[in-house]
């Protein structure tokens, strides 16, 4: 994070197309539009850039106190999935002699092109701009030489063809803004590219492109789908009342899967006021869920190891391969996030099948705690995830 002299070299400097600043502590749109600009990088500074929230345009300060609701709001732009794929950024208070500002530090993404709600914002020089068709390929294209996780990787053994355009058809209307829908003259591989599912490079689908509209997924990606057993009591030694092994693109697996959730989710009755019956429900359906989609955001896909999702008669263990990524640790597990899969985890956001970015854990135990279950346990080593949920027995 920036120190206190650079800070004050920052301010100073006319020159770089690296600081944005700003006095207005209310303009979010104008906030996440920056946020955006800077982790795109588009002059390839391979540098962070600078929102600095208290300062004139000729470096003066304003002599503004800097607020914990200014701070809180900055801090949520890399979680509330406006800006996609989440944006690597610190926000930091600073006093200085002249007042307090708000400095929020932007890294330089490494799956670009990064949107924010369905457009590219870059840096033209010193103000913010919507990238065109072209420059959204340079983007594209430079991502091949950026990129560090796997799911952006392509599939070398793959073509085009493997796609099931319709569904990204359907994806693309939901992520990108419609003007810019309605106006574009990508050809079909750009168009794929600028959502990080092919690599203009090498011209072959990414992983992403597969696991969410591949034809057949699990050819290309052997652990790709979710083993699904339903046992009649509490161990593995019976024989299962219903297997299945839920493969194909990403929607397909998650709706398959809520399928067979609510067709197990035992309800039972209870004494509500006034001596009436209520239905209760064996966990909190949300929980599971938000349980599930987790293990499907971050487990290693290049383990030949699916999600493994076994139902007992008094419990339900959620297993994926691959243990805690990133910043996160043990301590930190419901309130950090780091992505393996950033593409997956911007597709789950568009799609409606996760809210905001970083609290599903906090809102699985949230629900489970008020639905008189016990909290959920967890299993985590280096290879994998577990997680346990215990029945409501009341």
């Amino acid at each position: 994070m920036l120190t206190k002299a650079e800070l004050i070299g920052l301010l100073s400097d006319m020159e770089s197309d690296r600081i944005e600043r700003t006095i207005s502590t209310s303009k979010t749109d104008k906030f996440c539009e920056v946020i955006c600009a800077f982790a795109n990088d588009y002059p390839n500074h391979r540098s962070p850039g600078y929102l600095i929230v208290g300062a004139n345009n000729n470096g003066s300060l304003g002599g503004m106190a800097v607020t914990d609701e200014l701070l809180l709001n900055l801090a949520s732009i890399r979680s509330d999935g406006n800006v996609l794929p989440s944006p690597a950024m610190t926000v930091e208070k600073f006093a200085l002699p002249g007042g307090e500002v708000a400095v929020v530090e932007v890294q330089p993404s490494t799956v670009p092109p990064v949107r924010y709600r369905g457009r590219v914002y870059i840096r033209v020089g010193p103000r913010r701009a919507v990238a065109n068709e072209q420059e959204e390929r340079i983007l594209s294209e430079r991502r091949s030489s950026l990129v560090n996780t796997f799911d952006s990787l392509p599939v070398t053994e793959s073509a085009i063809n493997e796609l099931n355009i319709r569904l990204f058809d359907e994806y693309r209307a939901q992520t990108i803004d419609p003007e810019i829908v309605a106006n574009n003259n990508r050809s079909t591989e750009e168009k794929l590219a600028s959502l990080r599912c092919f690599d203009l490079l090498t011209n072959k689908p990414t992983v992403a492109g597969i696991l969410l509209f591949g034809n057949n997924p699990r050819f290309y990606l052997p652990g790709g789908y979710v083993q699904f057993l339903k046992f009649p009591g509490t161990t593995m030694t019976e024989i299962p009342n219903d297997q299945l092994e839920l493969s194909g693109d990403l929607r397909t697996v998650l709706d398959g899967l809520r399928a067979k959730i609510t067709a197990y989710n035992r309800i039972g009755m209870v004494q509500g006021e006034g001596f009436r019956d209520k239905s209760v429900p064996d966990y909190p359906e949300w929980a599971i869920r938000e349980l599930f989609h987790n293990a499907v955001m971050h487990r290693d896909y290049a383990s030949t190891s699916p999600i493994r999702f076994y139902w007992f008669s008094d419990r339900i263990e959620i297993q994926n391969p691959g243990g805690l990524y990133g910043t996160v640790t043990r301590e930190t597990l419901s309130r950090r996030n780091s992505y393996r899969n950033p593409v997956l985890a911007e597709a789950l956001k568009t799609m409606g099948y996760v809210n905001k970015f970083g609290y599903g854990i906090q809102r699985a135990e949230a629900l489970l705690r008020e639905h008189g279950n016990p909290s959920a346990e967890f299993e985590i080593d280096d290879k994998v995830f577990g997680v346990t949920i215990r029945r409501n027995m009341t």
